[in-house]
């Protein structure tokens, strides 16, 4: 009688794997796998068998569940969204694509920088050197003619080379990509750790989506049609990052890592950034946009009197001697300018402040974000975040937030000490 109650017992028991959940809790005991009464004969019973099986299963179930994170495959409420993951690779292969295609790009356009340099100088001293060679001819001679022509047209091609050259800044445009190729691969490091945490949302998805467009609108590959504009009438900071949603005004300031004294400390440091950092790259690309607009125009004026002085060298009629000089001249004073420009890459230090601007007004959108949202970071970690982004340590960083705190926002340094 013993042996058949023990038996129905056993039969009568569910011994399967046991289900895992996120929360701190033990499994029972009796949940356990691969324990079947039939295989437990009587006597083994009595041995105590089924007392050591029972011992090792709820060893094995409690050291299992001690996880937070472990999960049963096939639980649809606690696995992996496998459709946003999909979705979220596609993502991940698109970025690692454009950061090729950037950095191929910027390189290619890098070598058009130098090679329209050297080419468009090298046409212009030729036909100075033509002009001044003409010059010293009798008039009337027949390499008077041949000269006057060959310099001229050499101007003339390099006034127009000059003029697509000065439009859309080689430079420039090889800043932009260099860029471009930078913050994708900061953003495919981001979708990387989001895949390695595990379980993305559609909300991961949708947030990496929009960072991906708003990267293709700030620095698009195209030359004809959305192109950047390369002298603006006012200069903003560049922005590559998509509009932030926030979610209303916070109601407690003693949560998540913060208090009373972070939140001051950040509003400190946002009005440094605002008044100090980006203020001065600010006026800073706005000389460089100026001293850029001047050498676009002087490069092609230059070439244009030179061709048309040299078009007019061993002339017989008054003012041929002031021809030459003028074809001369204003020759190698248009190499001069063309080398300041494009040898200087006075376009490229115009879109690096502009970049640098619109990393700290970056940083400001993202300290106010997480200084009115509900959803905010850590404090303690965004303040480190922060305190990174602007090369200085963490005591640094509270001191300058003093500072400014005590002056009203006035303070003798910059908050970033990277740039």
């Amino acid at each position: 009688m013993a042996s058949l109650q023990a038996s129905s017992f056993l039969h009568s028991s569910a011994y399967s794997l046991p289900r895992l959940s996120r929360k701190r809790t033990t499994t029972s005991i009796l949940d356990i796998t691969k324990i079947r009464a039939g295989n437990i004969p009587y006597h083994d019973l009595q041995n105590g068998r089924l007392a050591e099986e029972l011992v090792m299963a709820r060893s094995y179930t409690l050291k299992t569940t001690t996880l937070d994170e472990t999960y049963t495959k096939n639980d649809e409420n606690y696995g992996p969204d496998s459709m946003a993951m999909e979705k979220i690779y596609a993502i991940l292969e698109a970025v690692a694509d454009r950061v090729e295609m950037h950095k191929n790009i910027g390189d290619q356009r890098d070598n058009w920088n130098s090679l329209l340099l050297t080419s468009i100088n090298a046409i212009t001293l030729a036909g100075a050197t033509m002009s001044g060679i003409a010059s010293t001819i009798a008039a009337g001679a027949a390499p008077v003619g041949a000269l006057k022509i060959c310099s001229t047209l050499m101007f003339i091609a390099a006034t127009g080379m000059l003029c697509i050259m000065n439009k859309i800044q080689p430079s420039q445009l090889a800043e932009e990509q260099r860029n471009a190729a930078r913050l994708f691969k900061q953003l495919q490091k981001e979708i990387e750790t989001t895949i390695a945490r595990g379980e993305p949302t559609d909300r991961d998805v949708n947030e990496a989506m929009q960072k991906v467009l708003a990267l293709d609108k700030a620095y698009p590959l195209p030359l004809l049609g959305v192109m950047l504009e390369k002298f603006p009438s006012n200069v903003e900071p560049a922005v590559w990052w998509p509009q932030q949603e926030r979610s209303g005004q916070a109601t407690s300031t003693d949560f998540n890592g913060w208090n009373p004294r972070l939140e001051k400390e950040m509003r400190s440091i946002v009005e440094v950034l605002r008044r100090k950092d980006k203020e001065e790259y600010l006026r800073l690309g706005g000389k460089a946009l100026k001293l850029n607009k001047m050498l676009a125009i002087s490069g092609p004026l230059l070439t244009a009197l030179a061709a048309i002085g040299s078009s007019f060298v061993g002339s017989p009629m008054p003012g041929g001697s002031w021809a030459a000089i003028l074809g001369v001249v204003a020759g190698s004073l248009a190499s001069v300018v063309n080398t300041l420009e494009h040898g200087g890459q006075v376009g490229m230090q115009f879109e690096m402040y502009r970049d640098n601007a619109g990393f700290f007004k970056l940083m400001e959108e993202s300290i106010e974000s997480n200084l009115i949202d509900n959803r905010r970071e850590n404090g303690e970690l965004f303040e480190m975040k922060v305190a990174l982004q602007l090369g200085r340590s963490l005591s640094e960083l509270r001191d300058i937030a003093s500072s400014s705190s005590n002056r009203g926002g006035e303070v003798d340094e910059f908050a970033s000490k990277l740039f």
